[in-house]
């Protein structure tokens, strides 16, 4: 089992999550933060970091969100050279976008 982060992090990006991470397990996207499935030893520690409840276990993903799965799974391995173990500021409009819903098409995979 990993944890997997889901659509409260886009536009958000909190880091309380990774800089609590023992094995550096979280990469960073421009607007989204991942997890390793690989490098994540389910040891719960991001969890209650998380100001937006963005991460669940693997197998407690809402049903809206299952997709994620797959997608932190991917985006883990294309950003596999941007580890974060540190807090950094979120993102400028982090508070506004908390609350938001339906967020999914905002996600930019890409830096550029």
């Amino acid at each position: 089992m990993a944890y997997i982060v889901t659509e409260p992090c886009i536009n958000c990006k909190y880091t309380n999550c990774a800089a609590v991470c023992p094995v550096d397990a979280f990469r960073e996207g421009p607007n989204f933060l991942t997890i390793d499935p690989i490098d994540c030893i389910d040891c719960d520690a991001c969890v209650p970091e998380c100001p937006v409840e963005a991460i669940f276990p693997d197998d407690e993903v809402p049903e809206e969100w299952e997709h994620y799965i797959e997608l932190n799974d991917r985006l883990a391995e294309k950003w596999d050279e941007y580890l974060i173990n540190e807090t950094k500021d979120p993102l400028p409009d982090a508070d506004d976008w908390a609350e938001k819903d339906e967020k999914f098409e905002l996600l930019k995979e890409d830096w550029d």
